[in-house]
């Protein structure tokens, strides 16, 4: 039946009459749910939550009462012996404060939350996606690595339960690692259709284990046909009306819907104003707040001291014992005491607001001082979610706060939110947050606190210290963050971040020709030195321009296969880490195309491996620490011969065999796989990348890679400059920039190709390696390791090496233009061969003296 509102109006009319969307099911749903809309390319509709306290302010006993209630249930369907035995698992981030307080009912089971919010030190005990999700990594980082490997029930709690494809994920994955007979689902609403129930019963089955659900009540979303692109439509149109407005983000909805009044004797703000189009909006922020320490105040905020107990966990994230909630409970009537005493005389109506996956801590908190004072107390939380707020009583987000992330967030910087804050007449704001999050930006002009104090006359801060697990003595030393420009390369801080360390005032570049000789003769490794960086000529460098105009396209379409190719069959939400330096532009390429396509924001790293020393290990070291492994996708440019490709895999099983971390996949996803050594590439074409073309003036003014003993010791990432003197003719964003404008135009090329690949046989195989063996033996070179075939390799020997001669296949034509040019100006000949996989092929010198540098043993001058 249809379900229709009781109260009033239904705060999901406004997206039901819009769209066609029906809630239907239980009697009283849609007095726990409203509907919303955000931007998703999975789905369109968000259902809100009127009882889970994040999106919409609501009474803290309501909030508590409801996880309480379904934890009771639990314990009594579980009975009281294998309560005992349980272990309480919450989602991040918005059910980690509904899952601490089912661990609450059950009141015998300790909890742990996933996080987004990689902790360094901590080794991920597992891991999942969350697949219609803006945001969907969620880590596994347990203080007892033993907390997760019992037998007993793991009951899992999300905020809805809607198609399972979550609760399967985390299944599989942890039944996997710690197999166990019985599982609980815990959810306010059961929002699956029937196929999606059927499917969580096949699939306990499948694990022969028993799965029991557990909800406050049940439904499901009607959704008419096309709702997902209509849906998209008139976000797009409310948004594009909204940023006539400013940063609070509301939507305007014909004449403005007021919010319900404050309470008698509550001013209205005064500072409070709405445009002429109805969009709510932020008025002039507070001026940045200075740290202050106790109860001390300024016009615009006052620091609350809890007064928290020493060494207690802020929440979930590392675990929460019923030993840690004793003491959690004692506590607390201290704790809401100094909180009411800070609350200004007069007040009338207050939020207290968590902060993102800090949920549990403020409401427990504010439900204390919902008893104590006759002030009506609300409890909500901020969140990373992006939904279209319109200011409509038929809709769930009356208002939306925007402001930057306050916590150094591993995936880089981003706007976080707070909804049906603003214009929802409160005199005071309570804002918890742990102090990982009491940064700088958090008391900005455009932070959190500025855009509370334009909607509130009170802004309290509250800060819990964040809990991190003591270290193991003998843990390896603790690795600096990534390198990000402007201080470490020119690109721009969100594209990459480097896990190398900056040895720019060490001179390491050597004469090509005494690198070569010292190579050959196995007096060094390429790796312990570094080429003088080429700098092109006029005619070089237009040379470049014209193939980046040529082949913009091209790279775009390769560009889009690949990402395409990773998000459907790697990851969803893939942590990009490029082989610095060929891979790095491909890498932040596929990142900008995730943003065009879908709007992710993926974190990407880059990272230095090296022929026959293999990847470096610090760097896995601390992507293990801040991601899931198994998240992690390794970019390179193109394949040559494959030998990278193979280093790779070795260094990854050695890793695991040393570290015992396991998840890393070593498959490398390249823009070219000439070489047929990759199953997920953009193209297998041998095809000019203009970024091979050039060093570094095309890689972020960054070197290759150093790896020396005096210089990179045991705890250290490897080493690379940053050529800041050549920021004249560096086209490193150029580069991108062309690139990405031509997105937008293949679009369908790569939906095309990409259902290709997907039924095509993409066994690698290894074509090119044979290719080099057979050229090495016929020309009596008897090293693979001095033919690089395909053109970005070739390109590299006559920028870096003593190139002997170049093997072109007959007929290439503009793909070759620099390398002709090069060869020319080396004094290099250039060899036409009929059969060659590759467009062309570079030889280096076999049989190097000092001074050999072209065909005729002359040194040539460039």
């Amino acid at each position: 039946m249809n379900i229709a509102a009781n109260d009033g109006v239904w705060s999901g009319s406004w997206v039901a009459e819009r769209l066609g969307v029906e809630l239907v099911g239980d009697d009283g749903l849609t007095a726990l749910l409203g509907l919303a809309l955000r931007r998703n390319p999975k789905r369109a509709h968000l259902l809100v939550s009127n009882v889970l306290g994040k999106h919409v302010p609501q009474s803290p006993a309501v909030v508590y009462g409801y996880g309480f209630a379904l934890g009771r249930r639990v314990r009594d369907l579980l009975g009281e012996k294998e309560a005992r035995r349980a272990v309480v698992l919450g989602y991040a981030e918005t059910a980690t404060g509904l899952g601490h307080c089912v661990a609450d009912g059950i009141g015998l089971a300790p909890y742990l939350h996933s996080t987004r919010r990689p902790v360094a030190g901590v080794a991920p005990a597992g891991g999942f996606e969350e697949s219609h999700s803006h945001a969907t990594s969620h880590l596994l980082l347990p203080e007892d690595p033993a907390l997760l490997a019992t037998d007993g029930p793991l009951v899992l709690v999300d905020d809805e339960f809607s198609t399972g494809n979550t609760v399967l994920n985390t299944i599989r994955d942890l039944h996997a690692r710690y197999p166990r007979k019985r599982y609980v689902v815990v959810a306010l609403v059961d929002m699956r259709s029937p196929a999606d129930a059927g499917r969580l019963t096949s699939f306990a089955e499948e694990i022969d284990a028993r799965v029991d659900l557990v909800a406050a009540a049940s439904g499901t979303v009607l959704l008419p046909e096309g709702v997902l692109e209509k849906g998209q439509e008139l976000v797009a149109r409310y948004e594009e009306s909204a940023a006539s407005g400013d940063r609070s983000g509301a939507a305007p909805s014909g004449p403005a819907a007021q919010f319900p009044a404050p309470l008698p004797g509550v001013a209205p703000q005064a500072d409070f104003q709405r445009n002429p189009l109805g969009v709510l909006g932020t008025a002039r922020p507070a001026p940045t707040a200075p740290h202050q320490t106790d109860n001390r105040s300024t016009s615009h905020l006052t620091r609350i001291d809890l007064h928290w107990p020493p060494g207690l966990p802020d929440g979930g994230r590392h675990g929460f014992t019923p030993t840690h909630r004793i003491r959690l409970e004692s506590a607390l009537p201290t704790m809401a005491a100094r909180l009411a005493e800070a609350l200004p005389p007069g007040t009338r109506r207050v939020l207290t607001l968590g902060f993102e996956e800090l949920m549990y801590t403020p409401l427990r908190v504010a439900r204390e001082l919902e008893a104590l004072v006759t002030a009506e107390v609300r409890y909500s939380t901020t969140t990373r979610s992006p939904v279209l707020a319109v200011d409509d009583p038929g809709y769930a987000i009356r208002s939306r706060l925007v402001f930057p992330a306050h916590d150094n967030p591993a995936d880089g910087p981003g706007d976080r939110y707070a909804y049906n804050v603003a214009g929802a007449g409160f005199d005071a704001v309570v804002l918890f947050v742990d102090s990982a999050g009491d940064t700088p930006e958090l008391h900005a002009s455009d932070g959190l606190l500025a855009r509370l104090g334009a909607h509130a006359p009170h802004v309290l801060l509250a800060v819990v210290p964040s809990y991190v697990p003591a270290l193991p003595e003998e843990s390896p030393a603790m690795l600096p963050e990534p390198l990000r420009g402007p201080a470490f390369s020119s690109y721009p801080p969100e594209d990459v971040g480097w896990l190398l360390q900056d040895l720019s005032d060490v001179t390491l570049e050597a004469p090509t020709e005494e690198r070569e000789e010292a190579i050959q003769s196995g007096g060094a490794h390429y790796a312990e030195s570094l080429p003088v960086e080429y700098q092109p000529s006029e005619q070089y460098q237009a040379l470049f321009h014209a193939a980046l105009e040529t082949s913009a396209a091209r790279i775009a379409q390769a560009v889009g296969v690949v990402t395409e190719t990773v998000l459907a069959e790697r990851s969803p939400r893939p942590v990009l880490v490029s082989l610095a330096r060929a891979g790095t532009p491909v890498g932040v390429l596929m990142r900008r195309w995730a943003q065009f396509r879908y709007g992710l924001d993926l974190p990407h790293y880059a990272v230095s491996i090296v022929r026959g020393r293999g990847i470096d290990a610090n760097a896995l070291r601390w992507l293990a620490a801040h991601h899931d492994p198994r998240d992690v996708v390794f970019v390179d440019g193109w394949t040559g011969k494959g030998a990278i490709t193979r280093e790779l895999a070795d260094a990854i099983e050695e890793f695991e065999e040393r570290t015992g971390v396991s998840g890393f996949d070593p498959e490398i996803a390249v823009l070219a796989d000439p070489g047929s050594c990759v199953r997920t590439y953009g193209t297998r074409e041998d095809f000019l990348i203009p970024s091979a073309c050039l060093n570094s003036t095309v890689s972020g003014l960054i070197s290759r890679t150093v790896l020396r003993s005096d210089l990179v010791g045991p705890d250290d990432f490897h080493g690379a400059k940053f050529y800041r003197e050549l920021a004249g003719a560096d086209v490193s964003v150029a580069f991108l920039d062309a690139v990405s404008a031509r997105f937008g135009e293949v679009v369908d090329a790569v939906d095309g190709a990409v259902k290709e690949l997907a039924v095509a046989d993409r066994t690698p195989t290894w074509e090119g390696w044979a290719a080099v063996e057979r050229i090495s033996q016929e020309y009596g070179i008897h090293d693979v390791n001095l033919v690089k075939p395909g053109v970005g390799e070739t390109t590299r020997v006559l920028l870096r090496r003593v190139p002997w001669k170049i093997l072109a296949r007959a007929g290439a034509g503009a793909d070759l233009d620099h390398v002709r040019l090069l060869a020319e100006q080396r004094g290099v000949p250039v060899e036409e061969v009929g059969e060659l996989p590759y467009t062309c092929v570079g030889l280096i010198h076999p049989k190097y003296t000092r001074g050999a540098t072209g065909a005729d043993g002359r040194a040539v001058n460039l």
